[in-house]
């Protein structure tokens, strides 16, 4: 089969490998038929990552397609089912997947390294270097699929496939974002970065109720953008200081407050932030009782609501692909997606072959 490989820093090749197989009597074999690239895939493909990178290891964790075999312990799907793979690999039984923390499952993960890094390993996730479990991902023509009960999400064959694809990574972390921040009716939001996460939490936000949500970003494409989804726009290049203008504008602060821009924070820039807020400084931490928080997504958590609320038209998440492309050109793509150079400024939806069949 055909798959995108990493073959050092800048180098994505598409190249040939053996298709999986079942091994374990959990998975399932999935004939992809749509795939993307994600910004944190740009991770490895610069050199962030690479002393956790492996020669060949395919890339990718955003694919949706059809089951062709199931392991003899795969209960709720068959061949022939149409299924979004979500990007947390879990096992379901573990101390934090029975609390749907689904992203600290520790026994889908054996790294040593992340564990030494961070104290405690997250879960496996597909095509997201060693310090994730190596798995093989899914910008692929197959994928094996471990616990699939789990890890998969039938979905039905009528809704288009960019809504689909939508819902793999992105919609769920938009989501996850509102959970943690407690998003709600009346609520002022704050959301910095205006990507496809980015403002995907400002749409969701409003959808859960918010009275007013403030899309902050430099790019004028996005803000664009976000103001056509019903974001107030604030350009970081025409305001000095993005926490006074929002306290110009909201006397009393925000509500809430999402950092989606996936920059790390220099001490001034998180300052900034923390004051758009109220909580400058710990004293102001305390005093005002901000809570502050942080995870990866526990995408199972979120279905079916997400994929329910796609099918009923009460949410698109297809806004996020601006570009469209074959799979075969995805080493071009990675290189366009890198340099700001994707048409529409967000995400590439990628067709197999055997997607293009179908």
């Amino acid at each position: 089969m055909k798959a995108a490989q990493w073959m050092g820093s800048k180098n994505i090749q598409l190249g040939t490998v053996p298709k999986p197989m079942l091994t374990a009597p959990k998975d399932a074999i999935v004939q992809i038929t749509h795939c993307t690239i994600c910004g944190s895939d740009l991770h490895m493909y610069n050199p962030d990552m690479k002393i956790a990178m492996e020669k060949g290891l395919i890339l990718g964790h955003e694919a949706i397609g059809i089951v062709t075999e199931v392991g003899p312990e795969v209960k709720s799907l068959e061949s022939g089912d149409r299924v979004i793979i979500l990007p947390v690999i879990a096992c379901g039984e573990c101390f934090y997947c029975e609390r749907e923390e689904y992203s600290l499952c520790d026994r889908t993960n054996p790294s040593k390294a992340m564990e030494q890094l961070y104290g405690h390993r997250i879960s496996g996730i597909f095509g997201y270097s060693t310090l994730t479990g190596g798995y093989p991902g899914n910008q692929a023509e197959y994928c094996r699929v471990p616990n699939a009960d789990l890890v998969c999400v039938k979905a039905p064959k009528d809704v288009p496939a960019k809504k689909l694809l939508g819902l793999c990574d992105v919609t769920p972390t938009a989501w996850h974002g509102n959970e943690l921040a407690e998003v709600g009716k009346g609520d002022v939001v704050g959301v910095w970065g205006c990507g496809a996460v980015g403002l995907s939490i400002q749409r969701l936000a409003l959808f859960r109720g918010a009275k007013k949500v403030y899309a902050i970003d430099k790019d004028p494409e996005r803000l664009a953008l976000a103001e056509k989804y019903g974001s107030i726009p604030v350009d970081v290049s025409a305001h000095k200081d993005v926490a006074d203008y929002i306290l110009e504008v909201e006397p009393h602060g925000l509500d809430r407050a999402v950092e989606a821009s996936g920059f790390r924070s220099t001490s001034s820039v998180a300052h900034t932030i923390m004051r758009g807020i109220f909580a400058e400084g710990d004293s102001a931490l305390m005093e005002k009782a901000i809570t502050l928080r942080g995870g990866q997504l526990y995408a199972q958590k979120y279905f079916p609501y997400l994929l329910d609320i796609t099918k009923n038209g009460e949410y698109d998440p297809s806004f996020m692909f601006t570009y469209e492309d074959d799979f075969e050109n995805i080493s071009t793509d990675y290189a366009k997606f890198n340099s700001h150079e994707i048409p529409g400024g967000l995400k590439v939806c990628l067709t197999t072959a055997f997607g293009r069949s179908q």
